[in-house]
């Protein structure tokens, strides 16, 4: 059975600028870097840059919601945020879920979020609002 999630691998068009994005503006620690792509991670998660010639910039209204999430502290969040808008990093939808989110855009147009909270929070306001449907199972 599955336990966890292993790894994430980004499929990239220029590796110094993924690199310069993820390590140098997002602050992820670099492990090891090759020709055609590196190893970071993010708390436990271990993310690899690769490579790739077919990966063209998507932007994002011709893509779907599948975006990736990362945890921030809340006193963290608003320094963050401003770090990247003044290196011109695009934003690509606005919050309208409990808990500070602000979703941008990598390099390549993979779709980030950092977000402040966990799912016990998110549980927690879906109780009080459920989505529509919404069934719980614990």
């Amino acid at each position: 059975m599955l336990n966890s999630l292993n790894h994430l691998t980004l499929a990239v068009s220029d590796l110094d600028r993924s690199v310069a994005f993820y390590h140098e503006l997002l602050g992820l620690k670099l492990h090891a870097r090759w020709d055609n792509g590196a190893y970071l991670t993010c708390g436990e998660l271990w993310l690899c840059l690769s490579v790739d010639a077919q990966r063209t910039p998507i932007l994002p209204q011709h893509s779907d919601y599948t975006h990736y999430a990362f945890s921030i502290n809340e006193g963290d969040f608003a320094a963050f945020v401003a770090r990247l808008e003044q290196a011109g990093v695009v934003s690509w939808k606005v919050n309208k879920s409990e808990g500070d989110s602000w979703y941008f855009l990598d390099p390549d147009g993979h779709k980030l979020e950092a977000h402040v909270g966990n799912l016990a929070q998110r549980l927690a306001a879906c109780r009080e609002k459920p989505y529509k449907g919404m069934v719980f199972f614990d």
